[in-house]
Parts: structure tokens; C-alpha cells; sequence
């Protein structure tokens, strides 16, 4: 992490600065989109999101990290020992993993309630024991845990124009959104961990189950069962985009270019899977590379702009209606 993002987050204890360090290395490493869309944002405010993004991110290596050999009860213990360690207390120290120690900084800096990260870490368990969802409403369960309440957990960092329960729907939705593109996308590295993410019975539906998924795996075969399956999970996340999108005008403008964009890029990535032909079990599709720079250059002038239009008769930037974590949820 950058001194100046760290100064300017009035981050200045030096084993505080080392965790918040960590955290961007593993956003800027593994969360290649959210990393391009955090450079969006207010500097101060980048700090607080690579904590939350680093602390996700090592709760799901924990559980999902294919070239680990730990077993189900080995994943089970270090989970419990990074939730004990979260649970210790906001300011609490003494030989916890980095992510934690930024995490519960930014946590109290931004009063995120705590059951966010609660809810969060019983997805993570979930994980564990559950390898297959019946339908939607049972999916959406578990990502009420592992990706709505990231988009809740975001909030109180962005900021909002209008009161916080109005804009946090929406908000949820997105982090909904990002993770129904990340199961179609990753369809067949989750089935390589034996898991299923689309709801069975939108599989059904289109004549397709986990024994037709791996054939086409293993076998590098097409089925237009299949196809027809993830085209209408893809529809069905496109609808909760839809869902999400108002509440980008929600968000304090200076949040904006940074959410928008996240927002056209992971919503690139249906395009790219349509693209390709909805080939998910056999490559993974990703955004180009030209595409990646236009829309982060497109949010740079957004940026840009919405600096200028928010700046105060003094010369510095206008606070935004509501302050990042000052209010209470």
C-alpha cells in the first residue's frame, strides 16, 4: 500500500500500516477488477476496502484453495481461529493474521456492524458442508453470507446521499450480482472442488445435473443442455445487476466512477461468456484486456469530474451528505 494512502487514511502505528500492506498486495494479486476500481476511489478511503477485500479474499482461500491438502477439519480450524480472532475485539492485538488486524481497524473506523462479518463467516463454514443448492431461494441464502453483505460491509466506506438503509438494497444486490458472475464464470473450477453454485433447479430445467456438468469437464464436450442452462443463469444475473444499478446514484459521488466501474467490468464478463459461447466449463473468460483500460479510463474522467463538481468555495472537497462511517446504521 502506498504511504500516501495510508497517510492520507490517518493510518500511522507501524504494524497497522504492515497489515493494511498485506491486504493490498492480496487485493492487487487476486482481485484483479476490484483493484482497478479501488484506484477510483478517494485515496483515504482505498486503505479501508483493500482490508475488507484481504480479509475476504484469505477466509475464501482458506476454504476453496485447490492446491491446499488440508482437510475439511484442518479449513474448519483455521476458520474458526480467523473468527475468534475477529471476535476479540476491534483494537485487539497479539499474533493475529494481518487481515485481521486491518479488518477490525477499518471496522471501528467505519462503525460496520459486526454481524456483517458474522454472517460472512458462516457462508464460509457453509462451504464446507454443502456442496449443491436446490433452488434460488436456497443459493441466495448462502450469498446473503458470502456476498451481500460485502456490498453492505462497503457502504459506510463510500458513502451515501441519501440515508444508509435506503441505498443498502441496492447494494446488496451488487455484491449478489458479482458473485452469480463469478459461479458462471468459474462453473468448472468449482466442480473440480465439488461444488455446484447454479441452483438445481435451473439445471433441471434444461436437463442438465452434476454427472452431465463433469462428463463435459472431464471431456472437453459440448451439450446444448448445457448452454442453455448457463444462458439462463446468466439472464438471471443480469436481472439482479438491474437491481443493483440505481443505487450506484445513491453513493457519494465521489464513490461513483469507482462502483460504476466494478459494475461495467463484471458485467463485461457475462459478455465475455456469451462471447465465447458459453464454453465455462472448459476456459475461463475474462474481459479484454483494451476493454479493461477504456472503462478504467472512462471512470478516471468521472473522476475527475466529479472532484471538480463537488469541490467547496475554500478549495477543498465538500463532504458528502453523509459522512463515511460517522453515521449509525
Amino acid at each position: 500500500m502506498t504511504t500516501r494512502e495510508l497517510d492520507a487514511a490517518g493510518i500511522t502505528d507501524p504494524a497497522l500500516r504492515a497489515a493494511y500492506r498485506h491486504c493490498r498486495r492480496l487485493n492487487a494479486r487476486h482481485g484483479t477488477t476490484y483493484f482497478l476500481a479501488t484506484r477510483l476511489l478517494p485515496v483515504e478511503r482505498r486503505p479501508a476496502v483493500h482490508a475488507l477485500y484481504g480479509f475476504a479474499r484469505w477466509a475464501d482461500d482458506i476454504v476453496d484453495d485447490l492446491g491446499s491438502l488440508a482437510t475439511p477439519a484442518q479449513r474448519a480450524t483455521s476458520l474458526d481461529r480467523l473468527g475468534t480472532g475477529l471476535a476479540a475485539g476491534p483494537r485487539a492485538g497479539g499474533g493475529e493474521e494481518p487481515v485481521v488486524t486491518a479488518l477490525k481497524d477499518t471496522a471501528a473506523r467505519y462503525a460496520i456492524p459486526v454481524e456483517h462479518f458474522t454472517d460472512f463467516m458462516a457462508s464460509m463454514r457453509q462451504d464446507l458442508e454443502v456442496d449443491e443448492y436446490a433452488d434460488y431461494a436456497a443459493l441466495y441464502r448462502y450469498m446473503h453470507g458470502s456476498a451481500a453483505v460485502i456490498g453492505l460491509q462497503m457502504l459506510p466506506v463510500l458513502g451515501t446521499v441519501v440515508p444508509r438503509e435506503e441505498a443498502a438494497p441496492h447494494a446488496a444486490a451488487l455484491g449478489v450480482a458479482f458473485q452469480l458472475t463469478n459461479f458462471l464464470r468459474d462453473v468448472g473450477e468449482d466442480l473440480d472442488r465439488g461444488r455446484v453454485y447454479l441452483p438445481g433447479d435451473l439445471l433441471a430445467a434444461h436437463g442438465v445435473d452434476r454427472a452431465l456438468l463433469r462428463w463435459s469437464r472431464d471431456t472437453g464436450r459440448r451439450d446444448p443442455r448445457i448452454t442453455r442452462a448457463l444462458k439462463a443463469a446468466a439472464a438471471l444475473t443480469r436481472g439482479v445487476y438491474r437491481e443493483a444499478a440505481p443505487g450506484i446514484a445513491m453513493l457519494d459521488p465521489l464513490s461513483r466512477p469507482c462502483i460504476r466501474t466494478a459494475f461495467v467490468l463484471y458485467g463485461g464478463i457475462l459478455d465475455a461468456i456469451a462471447d465465447g459461447g458459453y464454453a465455462v466449463l472448459h476456459r475461463r473468460s475474462r474481459v479484454p484486456g483494451h476493454r479493461r483500460a477504456a472503462v478504467a479510463a472512462g471512470g478516471l474522467l468521472r473522476l475527475t469530474a466529479a472532484r471538480l463538481r463537488h469541490r467547496a468555495p475554500g478549495g477543498t472537497a465538500s463532504a458528502p451528505a453523509q459522512s463515511p462511517g460517522r453515521e449509525t446504521p
